[in-house]
């Protein structure tokens, strides 16, 4: 007894996987998985970088400080809402052009249940369904463009108000009171810098949502085209 128990303790178990090995098995296993997401990634690095400089430098305090409408956090809300809109599509881009470079694409996914419907249909109808594509990823992206438009409205919208409050503390009567000058200074002062700095911010943060959306956009391209080049590459095969 003492024996088999002995040969019981010395049977090997087989090794579970490390977290390490998991994590290694589970990277990008080509060059090009995930290449949208990454120049993603290094664009708004940059920009964050350029962000940064520019708050070191006591740029950016001032745009906050001077803006007594909060359009200005209006708008710094609205861009990272389009922003973080923007990096959920290039992620969804980005896993959807993996799949189309794999050999065996998920029925599941968007690629495969094109090319599984592609496969049964005819010249005609795959045309169809590569502008029924072209319509769903259009759709998809367009939201992006959208806020990003409207990051400019809200600038301008801060530079009529800004407009108001200079213009609100000019007071005809009182130019010839010496008195008076200062305080309605003051105010043209105030509105000036609102409206200057609205639309300083919606224009700054509009052009840096839109290159982020062209860079999706282009994604979404090179997504389509290789996606209706598969179906009917696999239909010429067939």
């Amino acid at each position: 007894m003492a024996s088999i128990l002995r040969d019981a303790d010395i049977v090997p178990t087989r090794p579970q996987p490390s977290a390490v090995l998991r994590f290694l098995t589970a990277l990008p296993s080509s060059p090009f998985d995930y290449l949208l997401l990454l120049r993603f990634a290094l664009l708004n690095v940059f920009g964050v970088a350029l962000l940064g400089a520019a708050w070191l430098n006591g740029l950016l305090t001032p745009v906050f400080v001077a803006d007594s409408t909060g359009i200005v956090v209006l708008i710094a809300v609205t861009f990272l809402a389009g922003l973080g809109l923007c990096a959920r599509r290039v992620l969804q881009t980005s896993i959807e052009l993996n799949a189309v470079r794999s050999s065996l694409p998920g029925r599941d996914s968007r690629v495969g249940a094109h090319l599984d419907r592609a496969r049964a249909t005819d010249a005609q109808g795959r045309g169809n369904l590569a502008a029924a594509l072209k319509l769903k990823l259009a759709t998809r992206i367009a939201p992006v463009r959208h806020i990003a438009n409207s990051l400019v409205l809200l600038g301008l919208i801060g530079t009529v108000l800004g407009f108001i409050i200079a213009l609100s503390g000019v007071d005809p009567d009182l130019a010839a009171d010496i008195g008076a000058v200062g305080p309605m200074v003051s105010t043209l002062i105030e509105g000036m810098a609102v409206a200057l700095y609205t639309t300083l911010a919606g224009s700054v943060l509009s052009v840096w949502l839109m290159i982020n959306y062209r860079l999706l956009e282009s994604g979404v391209v090179h997504l389509l085209t290789q996606v209706v080049e598969r179906g009917e590459a696999q239909h010429g095969r067939a």
